[in-house]
């Protein structure tokens, strides 16, 4: 009996663990920016739990569901490179 509620309780604390709010977000750079730093951003988005869901081709970036843990590294990641995060919203004229 205090097996199956120890399990249960694990479970249950490992669910609420992996059940972050995540953000959806726009992350752009400079055009001078190297790919790496691009790829490295996107990479600790993915490590973190977070996933791309875009890829722009215009513009030096990419839209994610991230975590709001990891945002403040990538922030930094790109620091020397003016990186833009912003939250993906919808935009209307009314």
């Amino acid at each position: 009996m205090r097996f199956a509620f120890l399990s249960i309780l694990a479970i249950i604390t490992l669910a609420m663990a992996t059940t972050q709010a995540k953000k959806n977000i726009i992350v752009s750079y400079p055009d001078e920016t190297p790919d790496s730093v691009v790829e490295q951003a996107k990479q600790a988005i993915i490590d973190a739990g977070g996933l791309i869901t875009h890829e722009y081709k215009l513009i030096k970036g990419f839209a994610a569901q991230s975590p709001a843990k990891v945002l403040e590294s990538v922030q930094t990641m790109g620091q020397q490179y003016n990186a833009v995060i912003e939250e993906d919203q919808m935009v209307s004229i009314n």
